[in-house]
């Protein structure tokens, strides 16, 4: 598969997938491709008649002291992941390509992204905004599909949709385990052995929560503190662990029935970082 690298190029393509009637599925991606991005790539393919995958690594979504740099980029493997995929086309602009000249405008954020991950990563989801934006307005797909792991990300995109009237459906799709359920990501390439070993604990204490919950358990500090010192035990480093609304994500103090909940954690196993969420309906 050759990667199209202009915006002229994939917009040419896009319309001429419309013209023929054909509806198109977009999954954005930052490469090195694995399990998880093959789920929501066959999600796609089952909603859409084309599927559009990009591949790019967008440098404004990194921080300082974060890895953009040694960020895995894998485009030879990735494009031969897609072809076997039966991916229709692949996207994969260089930074010039997608930031041309300088940036004047940028996206702001109010209270969505307070807690979870957006407390720590400062401009983070403002980046993935300006990019999904960008992406949305080139592609112009009838849905696109992003993965439940980031699900901070998925509910601000859902947002960004509705206040900027993209025409595009949003899917999530579910998060893809390794056997012993640790979520796929491409930075579990970064885990030791040792700590590779220690990593599914993240899910089993979310999957711990999340029973509890369902079984009427309301103390939701007791239980989140219960959580955290068990995984500090066995060697994780706590970024974050609680209980959010799913609409306004912020952290709850108590629970009601007929509302969906989000119980999500990040923690560092060394100099990795690791992000896991269940959700909950009561």
């Amino acid at each position: 598969m050759e990667p199209i690298k202009t915006i002229d190029e994939i917009r040419s393509k896009v319309e001429a997938f419309k013209a023929d009637g054909h509806t198109v599925g977009f999954v954005p991606t930052m490469g090195a491709l694995h399990e998880g991005h093959l789920s929501l790539i066959r999600r796609a393919r089952e909603k859409a008649d084309k599927v559009v995958v990009s591949i790019f690594v967008n440098p404004t979504q990194f921080g300082p002291g974060e890895d953009f740099q040694d960020y895995p980029r894998t485009l030879d493997r990735d494009l031969d992941v897609c072809e076997k995929e039966s991916v229709a086309a692949a996207f994969c602009p260089t930074e010039d390509i997608m930031y041309q000249g300088n940036q004047y405008i940028s996206f702001q954020i109010d209270t969505l992204a307070d807690h979870m991950c957006g407390a720590k990563r400062e401009g983070h989801f403002e980046g993935v905004l300006q990019v999904v934006n960008k992406l949305f307005n080139i592609v112009k797909p009838d849905f696109a599909v992003f993965g439940q792991k980031d699900i901070q990300q998925f509910v601000l995109l859902r947002q960004m949709v509705k206040e900027f009237n993209h025409e595009v459906e949003l899917v999530m799709g579910e998060i893809i385990r390794a056997n012993d359920g640790l979520a796929l990501s491409s930075r579990n390439a970064y885990l030791s052995d040792e700590e590779r070993q220690i990593a599914p604990g993240l899910y089993r204490s979310l999957k711990y929560l999340k029973k509890q919950v369902k079984n009427g358990v309301d103390r939701v500090k007791l239980l989140t503190e219960h959580q955290k010192d068990e995984l500090e035990a066995k060697g994780f480093k706590i970024d974050y662990l609680n209980i959010f609304t799913f609409d306004t994500l912020k952290p709850v103090k108590t629970l009601k029935k007929e509302r969906m909940y989000i119980i999500a954690g990040a923690v560092y196993l060394g100099e990795t970082r690791l992000i896991d969420n269940v959700i909950v309906e009561l």
